[in-house]
């Protein structure tokens, strides 16, 4: 039976995010993951992780200064990503986190390809630094419509990626929201990929609420996900469209609760 995670920078987004740990418990939730925490101590964090009995998946790296979408694969940007990463390692480690995605950022089209063998050795040297601290990597493929030249866009690319970095522990992000714009054919993609993918996020397409309508049959997904041998979780990186509460409807829809 899936399981699944509320992603708290888009969940009970109406309280203050130190107050969003005990509405995923209350909802119940048995996990959750975030995006930048950077503005709260890490101790803050792990209060409230374990006053609540979650399991904490992991964190994106820090935004920087002009990239919003992450420096991984930013060429002449090297030396800032490094920072960066050293940062967000630290901070996962201190709050119990189990990853680290490693946004790879905008590259223009005539870089792209050195983009590409930016990421890849910005990759190899943090694996190495998280796999000494038990912490893995994600990368994830971004839809162009929403993340214009965004230099992850599909699923094969970032497993390509993975491939030539080498290290067990980089894996995929695979969000069927921004797989399905981008590509489609979501099944297929799933699992011709399913041996890069390390996480599964879920949203609507195209509105990007809850997963209980518009174009993506989400039920069976959910079957395909749970014949896959998935033993991750599923990220609920949607944007409700009221009161996070009221739309969990689709979870019990579905014959299964928030914790799995």
């Amino acid at each position: 039976m899936p399981r699944f995670a509320a992603n708290l920078a888009y969940l009970f987004t109406d309280r203050p995010l130190l107050q969003r740990f005990a509405a995923a418990a209350a909802a119940g939730f048995k996990a959750v993951e975030l995006q930048a925490p950077y503005d709260h101590q890490p101790a803050d964090i792990r209060r409230e992780i374990e006053r609540h009995g979650l399991t904490l998946l992991g964190i994106n790296t820090p935004p920087a200064p002009g990239a919003g979408t992450g420096l991984a694969a930013v060429p002449g940007r090297e030396q800032e990503f490094a920072a960066l990463f050293r940062q967000a390692l630290d901070y996962a480690v201190a709050i119990g986190g189990r990853t680290v995605h490693c946004m790879s950022g905008t590259v223009p089209p005539d870089q792209r390809r050195e983009g590409e063998y930016v990421l890849i050795a910005n990759l190899t040297r943090a694996a190495d630094l998280a796999g000494e601290r038990g912490i893995g990597l994600l990368i994830e493929p971004l839809n162009r419509r929403d993340r214009p030249d965004y230099l992850l866009h599909r699923p094969e690319q970032a497993a390509a990626i993975i491939e030539k970095v080498g290290r067990a522990n980089v894996r995929m992000q695979f969000d069927f929201y921004h797989v399905q714009i981008e590509a489609g054919d979501l099944i297929t993609r799933f699992e011709r990929n399913f041996a890069a993918i390390g996480h599964v996020q879920v949203a609507a397409v195209p509105s990007r609420a809850e997963p209980d309508e518009g174009e993506v049959n989400y039920p069976a997904l959910f079957q395909v996900i749970d014949r896959s041998g998935y033993a991750g979780w599923i990220g609920c990186e949607y944007k409700p469209r009221g009161r996070t509460e009221d739309g969990l409807g689709w979870l019990r829809a579905c014959g299964i609760g928030a914790g799995g």
